[in-house]
């Protein structure tokens, strides 16, 4: 395969200049400065400038811990406006199309509906991986991304690398890999195969083991070539200062990160011994996430009597091949206890 950017980049983006805001044109080296280029109100307050349209201190961060460049790296508003601005960069309109494997994160079909490109379904196979020549065989010349969500959201399980390799290998447009719970996961992350391959786009996330959820940051991290294309058309300040200050002393606490993340991790296998002990709990699906996927004998019923008792999972039973499945987020050791008492009680009803 010969994978050329060039040919799936959407011709009216090809030649748009990027807004160039106040803070692009003058950068700050720290020094004390009189500002009055930005027509921002002079009273200190903490946030009446603008904050760094490129967010150069925490990509500096962030692109050390992960072994890459600066130039590598993208920051926006959630994962879910990085995800947009792929396909308002490399898909036409009522003409392209982007495939995802159901059951899988919601957004990908939500955005694609948004963007008015039709979403080519393939459906993962009965142990949730990717039927890869199904896929081969779906793709045709207007097909620009492949949405691989690894670990996968709702099965938590991750996809195997033969199968992204194939795909990476074998498809002209982007792979975009989703990686939202790839820190509680033994896999290796994408990332560190971004040379290897120039089609390969890697999308993470603070909100699951940063636990920033509210603050709303998502990295997407690709070559310099795609990045400077996601560049031209991102909002100038789409991530607030707030955010950008906040996320920098999170991903600088790496030993809090770290110990949240394993402790997340002994407690999921905690839970999942109290389900292993529940009568109607009938399969317990293989996460590397921090949430287990189980198949009960009627979701309904279990998650309206988890409710009654004031506690809230996820029905997954609408996603394909997830019939009567509920999805349990990890949590504290003693919300994780009370969940197992509840459900031995509803065992007892």
């Amino acid at each position: 395969m010969s994978f050329s950017l060039e040919n799936i980049i959407r011709e009216n983006i090809k030649g748009l200049k990027p807004y160039s805001s106040a803070r692009d044109e003058y950068i700050s080296d720290g020094s004390e400065m009189v500002f009055l280029d930005a027509n921002e109100n002079p009273f200190e307050n903490g946030v009446n400038r603008y904050p760094d349209p490129q967010q150069r201190s925490l990509k500096a961060v962030l692109a050390d811990q992960k072994g890459i460049s600066p130039e590598n790296i993208l920051l926006g508003n959630g994962s879910d406006e990085v995800l947009d601005l792929l396909f308002r960069a490399f898909c036409e309109p009522k003409e392209d199309n982007i495939i995802s494997l159901p059951p899988t994160y919601g957004m990908y079909k939500v955005l694609s509906g948004t963007n008015a490109i039709e979403n080519r379904e393939v459906l993962l196979s009965d142990d949730f991986q990717p039927n890869v020549l199904a896929i081969l065989n779906t793709i045709d010349a207007n097909t620009k991304l492949l949405f691989i969500c690894s670990p996968n959201n709702p099965t938590g399980n991750s996809i195997s690398e033969k199968s992204i390799t194939k795909l990476l290998t074998s498809f002209n447009g982007l792979v975009v890999i989703d990686e939202a719970y790839i820190d509680f996961s033994p896999i290796e992350s994408w990332v560190s195969r971004l040379s290897d391959f120039p089609n390969l786009v890697v999308a993470q996330t603070l909100s699951k083991a940063y636990g920033m959820a509210g603050i709303r940051l998502g990295i997407c991290m690709a070559s310099k070539e795609i990045i400077s294309v996601l560049n031209k058309i991102k909002p100038p300040y789409n991530v607030n200062g707030l955010t950008q200050l906040k996320a920098l002393e999170r991903v600088i606490d790496t030993t809090m990160v770290a110990s949240e993340v394993r402790r997340i991790l002994r407690e999921r296998q905690k839970l999942i011994i109290y389900l292993e002990e529940i009568s109607f709990v009938q399969n317990i699906y293989e996460s590397d996430a921090n949430f287990v996927l189980v198949k009960v004998d009627d979701a309904d019923k279990r998650y309206k009597q988890l409710l009654d008792k004031r506690i809230v999972v996820r029905n997954r039973s609408n996603q394909p091949l997830c019939e009567n499945t509920l999805r349990f987020t990890i949590g504290t050791p003693s919300e994780n206890k009370k969940l197992a008492i509840i459900l031995k009680e509803l065992t007892m009803s």
